[in-house]
This record gives C-alpha cells, sequence and structure tokens, in this order.
C-alpha cells in the first residue's frame, strides 16, 4: 500500500514539474489559437529550414534556441540568436525564406505517443512574403515580383533589447557564447501556420487569431 502511494505521489510531482516547467495547461486541441500560443510559449528549440548555400539550394534544416518573450510577456514571434559561422544565418543572409517547426515531443508532454501522431502536436510557421509591382513608363503594372523578408535580423536597440531578455531568460548559456563569433538577435515574421494538434488534418487558424489571443498578465504561460 505504501509504495502504491509512493507512484501516485510521483505520478503527481511529475506531472506539477511538467506544469512548472511549461507554465501552463495543455490547451484542448479544438482551441487552435490557444494551443498554437501555448507550443510556441512553452517551447525552447525548433527547427529552422532554409535554402541551402553549401547544399546549393537543397532544403537545409538546423536544429536551433529559440524564445517568445520572457514570463509574463509572450508574444507568439519566435526570436532567436544566431552567428554566421553556422550555415543557418549564412544561408538566410543570402536567402531569407525559411520556416520554423516546433514538435510537442520536445516538451515531454506526448506520452507514449510517436513523435510524428496527431496527438504529438506540431507546428510550422513559415515567414511574411508580399508581392512587389513593378510598372511600366506609362505608370501600368506590368508584372510582380515576389519579395520575401521572412527572418529579420534586428536593427533597432529596443528590439534588440527585448530580445535578448527574451531569449537569455530561457536559455542561460546563451550570454556567455563567445563575442568573437559576432552573434545576432533575429524574429521571424509570420505568414502562414500549420499546425496538427489532433487527428483531421491541419487545423485553420489565421494569424490575426493567433496574435489576438491573450495572455493572462497572472501568469505569463495562461492563455485565454
Amino acid at each position: 500500500m505504501a509504495l502504491r502511494h509512493w507512484h501516485w505521489a510521483f505520478g503527481c510531482a511529475l506531472v506539477l514539474l511538467v506544469v512548472s516547467i511549461h507554465g501552463s495547461r495543455r490547451p484542448d486541441p479544438s482551441e487552435s489559437a490557444a494551443f498554437a500560443r501555448w507550443l510556441v510559449a512553452s517551447g525552447l528549440w525548433g527547427v529552422v529550414s532554409t535554402v541551402s548555400i553549401h547544399l546549393k539550394g537543397v532544403p537545409f534544416g538546423n536544429i536551433v534556441s529559440f524564445s517568445d518573450g520572457p514570463a509574463f510577456n509572450s508574444t507568439g514571434t519566435p526570436y532567436f540568436y544566431l552567428t554566421e559561422l553556422d550555415p543557418t544565418a549564412r544561408d538566410l543572409a543570402a536567402d531569407d525564406r525559411c520556416s520554423f517547426t516546433i514538435s510537442e515531443a520536445s516538451l515531454g508532454t506526448c506520452g507514449k505517443a510517436d513523435a510524428e501522431s496527431p496527438i504529438c502536436s506540431k507546428i510550422t510557421l513559415s515567414g511574411k512574403v508580399w508581392n512587389s509591382p513593378l510598372f511600366d513608363l506609362d505608370g501600368k503594372i506590368y508584372c510582380s515580383l515576389a519579395t520575401h523578408s521572412q527572418m529579420v535580423k534586428l536593427v533597432s536597440d529596443g528590439e534588440k533589447r527585448f530580445a535578448a531578455s527574451a531569449l537569455f531568460s530561457k536559455h542561460h548559456e546563451m550570454p556567455n557564447w563567445p563575442k568573437s563569433h559576432n552573434f545576432h538577435f533575429y524574429k521571424l515574421e509570420i505568414l502562414d501556420i500549420f499546425l496538427i494538434d489532433f487527428f483531421g488534418g491541419p487545423k485553420p487558424l489565421t494569424i490575426e487569431d493567433y496574435y489576438a489571443h491573450v495572455v493572462h498578465k497572472s501568469n505569463g504561460r495562461h492563455y485565454q
């Protein structure tokens, strides 16, 4: 009996530990915006896929650490700390098209489900794209070029300070990374969200609904 009680207590403690680490309940899969924001806020790392220079255009995926904000200020926008000594930042300098994928498997909240199972959620965020029109001498549009600005290197001092707060509060080794490696802060400007959080295929979720989802100020990882 005592052993059974110990197992029950250990299980409760483990659940509390997971909640304390990731800071919130796991939203119901039907709440697409809440689930997407929870997954991004709770994650610490994911895979950035770029158009590779060293592979001559072949997609290249790389593990990167990220944060969408410090405690009590989850923004939904992923921030990164990258060096061009790494191929990801070099690829982005040449072609900023990319996507960023987070798996719930990294949180340890999928139980025994395989990482590819629909009940172990995953989200892919793709960057911002817009069309830039070209005009002829009469002022008429004769074609439109796709212009990309997806992974953005931060230049504003204020935004750099925010990114530093977001990243360094979760990744305590980062402030001590070699200054000679010329790390820079980046953010992903999101255009498209691909979310799988249960059976039935990807959940429809607009950027507006994603960002409109409000973080409770009483707990930086609880959502409405």
